[in-house]
């Protein structure tokens, strides 16, 4: 059940650029707010104690802050700029990976897989640096729908094209990677680096 109200918490954060977007075209601000805030206080309380829900609890207070302060002063443009806050939070979690021994992407990779050639390691490190520019590049183009200061450009990019690119570049890594394996299996050895 816990699993269940969590996933539902996270859509709800997920889907609030479209839910703030619907609360000002059909002025329903608030109700929308209610149920954006909801989703983050609930994601707040749920992942406490949580092993590596850190970074997730900071974003769910940051997004029922800015839920708070919008309700409060009836001006939207707090909330505008949580993608970029998001985007930001991501680059500065991956970049600074980079730096360590065991990047962010390795770390995820070792909890289904401990053991690892050195090439899947190099690899990971270039998924790594993939992802930085991936945030740098969403962060500003959120950025640029505020500027915009268009509500449906900032709700369809933020609630719909962001999402869609993350997808993609999730999906092509995926595909990269069991392309690169089959490779290795049949006996390309480095392959991985030179790619």
């Amino acid at each position: 059940m816990r699993r269940l109200v969590l996933l539902l918490a996270g859509l709800l954060c997920g889907a609030y650029p479209l839910l703030l977007w619907w609360g000002v075209t059909h002025d329903q601000l608030l109700p929308a707010l209610s149920v954006m805030g909801l989703g983050c206080a609930l994601r707040l309380l749920l992942t406490s104690g949580s092993g590596g829900a850190g970074g997730s609890r900071l974003l769910a207070g940051i997004g029922l802050l800015l839920c708070l302060l919008v309700g409060w002063h009836q001006q939207t443009r707090w909330l505008l700029w949580y993608p970029v806050i998001v985007n930001a939070f991501g680059f500065v979690l991956f970049c600074s990976s980079l730096w360590q021994p065991m990047t962010l992407v390795e770390r995820i990779a070792r909890w289904r897989e401990p053991q690892m050639p050195a090439a899947a390691v190099a690899y990971m490190r270039r998924v790594t640096q993939v992802w930085c520019l991936f945030f740098v590049a969403n962060g500003a183009g959120a950025g640029w729908t505020i500027w915009h200061g268009d509500m449906a450009i900032w709700s369809l990019y933020n609630g719909v094209i962001s999402y869609l690119l993350m997808a993609s570049l999730m999906t092509a890594e995926y595909l990269l990677r069991r392309r690169m394996r089959a490779r290795i299996a049949l006996g390309g050895g480095d392959v991985v680096e030179a790619n």
